[in-house]
């Protein structure tokens, strides 16, 4: 599990941020949205353009680094309005009881110029611009011959060894590797779900083909959606063309109209929306990995979005779902720790700066959404007139 993500002159993030996702010594929903000392995820809550997405970003970008086909241009996320000429990101993880940490410097060209990785404060990787020296391989050191300038050394060390004789590296690439980035903005339309480990079903269309309906209607049976899904062959009406360019299409069926079978394409946004995430949500709480989503609250109605964190929290082990949300709604007790709340602001040449709701030590009978709109918090976008009124 993810436990700190410590970050500097990345994105909107000028100075040095820390990210702690390590559970404090509060006792509620200790069961439920803790493990192994860490909590599930965090939320990350404030006004537009203050840098949230920037926050999960961060997260998203070592998945990003590690695992996609594409080059990936680290100069594009470096701070704008910083002087500085190099940008860090450093990750820590809760693997079993081990800690490795993963720490990479860039150059403001996006070249890499340092990246370490330690287990237990014993040093794995050490590279320094394209000289290498590694405790993970038979050769141990390496050079411009085998390191490239923006490409993990990690990465290349992985996919040539799997980590065959380091059990614990190997639990925290399959961590890494099960991962899913979701920005529920997009996915109606876009089908912006990415999955990490392309093995990984996360497609409506690629599940349904694969495992069929059932584990969705259960879903919603489970929590008296009063509707089901179908997958079935598209028929064209009489004179009429198809809807669909795919030989299959999606139909909702409701409870209360059960001769009306409804196309998935003239359904809500929030269904469609609903229906993109659900494969990657009954992934994540089926196998350890991070849940990364962006836009949470753009077509859910509020109960919806509680109904999904809490499901994540109850049924997920050892997952994290790290999420932006402008829903004040989620600010419970019931649903959230307070170290499970992050508010954001953007101090014009500062950047962003996030703050942890527990660090003002809110009793757990207190209410957070009123606090927060209290401004005790922070994060409250102020959009009064100038001359106040």
């Amino acid at each position: 599990m993810l436990t700190k993500v410590r970050l500097k002159n990345f994105k909107s993030f000028k100075e040095e941020t820390i990210i702690d996702i390590e559970a404090t010594k509060y006792s509620m929903l200790l069961e439920t949205n803790t493990a192994q000392g860490v909590t599930k995820g965090l939320m990350f809550a404030g006004g537009n353009a203050t840098g949230k997405t920037n926050a999960i970003l961060s997260i998203s970008v070592l998945l990003d680094l590690l695992f996609a086909n594409a080059y990936i241009n680290m100069a594009a996320n470096f701070c704008a309005f910083s002087k500085d000429t190099s940008m860090i990101l450093e990750y820590t993880f809760k693997i079993d009881n081990d800690e490795i940490v993963y720490f990479l410097e860039f150059a403001r060209d996006g070249t890499l110029s340092k990246e370490t990785l330690t287990r237990n404060n014993e040093t794995m990787l050490n590279r320094i611009g394209l000289s290498a020296e590694s405790y993970l391989t038979e050769n141990k050191i390496y050079d411009q011959l085998n390191v490239e300038k923006r490409t993990p050394f990690l990465k290349v060390i992985y996919f040539n060894t799997k980590f065959t004789k380091h059990p614990t590296l190997a639990k925290w690439f399959v961590f890494l590797h099960n991962s899913i980035y979701f920005n529920v903005q997009r996915a109606a339309y876009a089908q912006e779900v990415l999955a990490f480990n392309k093995n990984n079903t996360v497609n409506i269309y690629q599940y349904l083909e694969k495992s069929g309906t059932d584990e969705i209607n259960n879903f919603f049976d489970l929590y008296n959606f009063n509707q089901s899904i179908s997958y079935d062959p598209i028929v064209a009406p009489i004179g009429g063309a198809a809807i669909s360019l795919r030989e299959k299409e999606i139909y909702f069926q409701r409870s209360y109209l059960k001769n009306i079978k409804m196309p998935v394409l003239f359904e809500s946004l929030g269904n469609q929306t609903l229906l993109q995430m659900l494969p990657a949500l009954l992934h994540a709480v089926k196998n350890d990995c991070m849940f990364i989503v962006d836009e949470f609250n753009s077509a859910f109605h509020n109960d919806l979005e509680e109904l999904i964190v809490k499901y994540f929290m109850q049924e997920s082990k050892r997952s994290q779902m790290f999420f932006v949300s402008h829903s004040t709604n989620l600010m419970k007790s019931t649903l959230l720790r307070p170290d499970q709340i992050y508010t954001v602001d953007f101090y014009d040449s500062k950047g962003t700066k996030i703050k942890r709701v527990s660090s003002e030590r809110p009793r757990e009978s207190q209410n957070f959404e009123k606090m927060y709109l209290a401004g005790v918090f922070d994060g409250l976008p102020n959009y009064e007139k100038k001359d106040g009124n």
